[in-house]
């Protein structure tokens, strides 16, 4: 079967989550919010043209830079990578995510009531 999903590496993961929350920036802005030791510049740049390879990312020319955006929204991110995990871990089946959380004790039972109640509330109107 055929990935219909790029999958993120855990750098390309890290930068997605500097754009999400703190918006366009450059590659040297990004360094800034790394611990210390940074990677550096050319791996940063390099990562980010990636996710643009990918469709995660995009860019808008500021001179002789650029400053780098989100193409696609946390949540949006999120959902894809969701549905991706219950595919080809669940086969399919959500029902069966919902029961390994409550087993887990991820989720509770009032929990899930809750949710039931908001999604019927959601239906009614």
């Amino acid at each position: 079967m055929k990935e219909t999903t790029p999958r993120l590496t855990e750098k390309e993961a890290q930068i997605m989550r500097l754009l999400w929350e703190h918006g366009p920036m450059t590659v040297r802005t990004m360094l800034g919010y790394y611990p210390a030791p940074a990677p550096h510049f050319n791996t940063v740049s390099t990562t980010v043209r990636i996710l643009e390879e990918k469709g995660f990312a995009g860019h808008t020319a500021e001179g002789n830079t650029y400053r780098y955006f989100a193409a696609v929204g946390a949540e949006h991110f999120g959902e894809r990578s969701l549905a991706q995990v219950v595919r080809n871990f669940f086969s399919n089946n959500y029902a069966s995510v919902v029961s390994s959380l409550v087993r887990q004790e991820k989720v509770s039972v009032d929990e899930l009531r809750e949710i039931l109640r908001a999604i019927e509330e959601g239906k009614e109107e």
